[in-house]
């Protein structure tokens, strides 16, 4: 196509935030940070290789997921405990927070709801910024990998990507077939994972991950949670996402209880404050 004659001017116009994140309401970090110092541990599941485990966490706990033995990136689903119609909007949590989440940042849910189900209150390879790749950690970019795409991309019928294992995971743990969970699954945060996109075709990237074992991504927990967590079947993503030869390793999920008295104070958030009236 021709380029108009005022495609410099158009190109020069400067961008607006569309979601100006100054008036969300705000995570009591320091009471969150303080309650954790004495929290006593209250449960572990060891996720292994290429799998997926669930894990509960009720409102006012924190969970943890740490790197135990190599490098390791994961996919984390988030559910309302009581409802799994609530769940992970990655999304939202994108529009709000950027195409990355850190401390003092939130998981929200989807519509109705869209509350912080999630707040990040430490994570130790905040030091990682982003590099001159544009790439950063825990990305709410990537959907997960899954078979459907391997299928479409490659004809492949691979069972160990993360949708597959979440799905087997949600189902062992509820009782419901394979058929009846997967539609809950959802888009992920992905811990761990080094990201961006490409700077010349905007195309969605990976790199290997930063993190070694000792390092993890800590969360407090707003409402009662269901997680999911899958160890990627691309270990530290440097080369592939589903692959049965690149080296991979379990993931940690420690549950921790707050001592009584240590959130003196706080309440779950409620649901969204919209009258779902929508004009009507």
């Amino acid at each position: 196509m021709t380029e108009p004659t005022d495609a410099a001017a158009r190109k020069a116009i400067k961008p607006v935030i569309c979601y100006p994140n100054d008036t969300l309401p705000v995570a009591p970090l320091g009471l969150y940070q303080a309650a954790r110092q004495t929290a006593v541990k209250s449960d572990e599941i060891l996720v292994p290789a290429r799998d997926a485990k669930c894990f509960e966490v009720p409102a006012g706990h924190f969970f943890r997921i740490s790197s135990v033995e190599g490098p390791q990136v994961g996919d984390l689903n988030l559910w309302n405990a009581h409802d799994l119609n609530e769940r992970f909007y990655s999304g939202k949590t994108r529009a709000l927070h950027g195409t990355h989440i850190t401390t003092g940042e939130r998981m929200w849910s989807n519509f109705p709801a869209l509350r912080p189900i999630a707040t990040i209150i430490k994570d130790t390879l905040a030091w990682y910024g982003m590099d001159e790749f544009g790439g950063s950690v825990h990305d709410v970019i990537g959907t997960r990998c899954d078979p459907y795409t391997g299928n479409l991309l490659a004809g492949s019928q691979y069972h160990h990507c993360c949708h597959s294992n979440l799905t087997r995971a949600l189902a062992d743990q509820t009782g419901m077939s394979l058929s009846e969970a997967e539609p809950f699954v959802h888009d992920v945060l992905n811990v761990f994972m080094c990201t961006g996109f490409t700077r010349d075709t905007g195309q969605y990237f990976m790199k290997a991950s930063p993190v070694r074992p000792g390092d993890y991504l800590e969360f407090f927990a707003e409402i009662d949670l269901l997680g999911g967590l899958s160890a990627c079947p691309g270990g530290d993503c440097g080369s592939e996402h589903s692959s049965d030869t690149v080296p991979c390793y379990p993931l940690l999920v420690e549950v921790f209880a707050p001592i009584e008295g240590a959130l003196d104070g706080w309440q779950s958030p409620d649901v969204n404050g919209y009258d779902r009236s929508h004009g009507r």
